[in-house]
């Protein structure tokens, strides 16, 4: 086949890993005009519109983009470069997508291993969750070489509505890592949150609706995720009052909560700790004032 734009051949995209995340992403590369193989431990996994392959090698030596989501280092070590691996078999050209959240490092160290062989190697760990990957809605955050990035853009556009190119090798990790961070912390803090409105006598389920609709309008966290960098910001920028304003707000209901948890016999550790740091995390800490 070929692509009608470009007038070059496609190929078939090459799947590994078919559990809880890697199916519906694979489900979505079966639409891929190429064609989609597959490959996992479990001999009877496969995808609708998929052919299965026995092994990586086997998967290489006719698929030149092959996606990887298995559970750990170990794993994605062992499907690149170990026995019947990816490399036994692959061609100069082909492009490595590892979409299972590594270390930076291991992903620094199987991209060098695969580049000696003429093959590229991408972290590109996702964010979405599998009814992100269900809709095609992932975010895929790209650690590697631009060419390799732009190659794979095509076929996972089918998964994603957000492929970004993160930077040089393992960037792609640091991002999720990042973006993760964000995503458990807040879980962290939902718990908290919880244990104050239900000492205080209030509906959890209606609680969480709020929380959803009010997160929906406004983007929640990453409302404020708005600036270039992370350093303290001066008086006369642009964004100093925006901050001020966001940490004028949020020391004082962060203030009344603590009261709040104190009057109903809450601990709130989460909470004292943000008020201590709301205002430097901002980068207003030198105006902040005690609440």
């Amino acid at each position: 086949m070929t692509d009608a734009k470009n007038e070059t051949p496609q190929e078939p995209i090459g799947f590994i890993g078919l559990g809880n995340m890697g199916a519906p992403i694979a489900e979505r590369l079966a639409a891929w005009p190429g064609g989609l193989i597959v490959g996992d431990v479990r001999p009877d996994a496969t995808v609708d519109g998929a052919v299965r392959a026995e092994s990586p090698a086997e998967i290489a030596s006719s698929a030149t983009i092959i996606g990887i989501t298995v559970l750990n280092d170990e794993q994605v070590e062992a499907v690149v470069s170990g026995p019947a691996g990816i490399l036994e078999t692959a061609r100069e050209g082909t492009v490595v997508v590892v979409h299972s959240t590594i270390g930076p490092q291991t992903a620094i160290d199987l991209e060098a291993v695969c580049a000696a062989k003429g093959v590229a190697l991408v972290d590109a760990p996702v964010s979405g969750g599998a009814q992100g990957a269900k809709q095609g809605r992932l975010a895929i955050m790209v650690g590697g070489d631009r060419e390799a990035y732009l190659r794979i853009k095509a076929p996972y556009s089918l998964v994603s509505d957000m492929l970004v190119h993160a930077g040089p090798i393992g960037a792609g990790t640091k991002m999720k890592l990042a973006r993760n961070l964000l995503h458990f912390i807040s879980f962290t803090a939902t718990t908290e949150a919880a244990r104050l409105a239900e000492a205080a006598g209030i509906d959890l389920v209606k609680l969480g609706k709020v929380v959803r609709h009010t997160d929906a309008i406004t983007g929640g966290a990453g409302a404020i995720m708005l600036r270039d960098t992370a350093a303290p910001i001066a008086r006369d920028d642009f964004w100093y009052d925006v901050f001020d304003h966001v940490r004028e707000l949020g020391e004082k209901d962060l203030g009344l909560a603590l009261d709040l948890g104190a009057a109903v016999g809450v601990d709130l550790p989460l909470t004292a700790l943000s008020l201590d740091r709301f205002a430097d995390g901002l980068g207003v800490g030198e105006e902040k004032e005690d609440v």
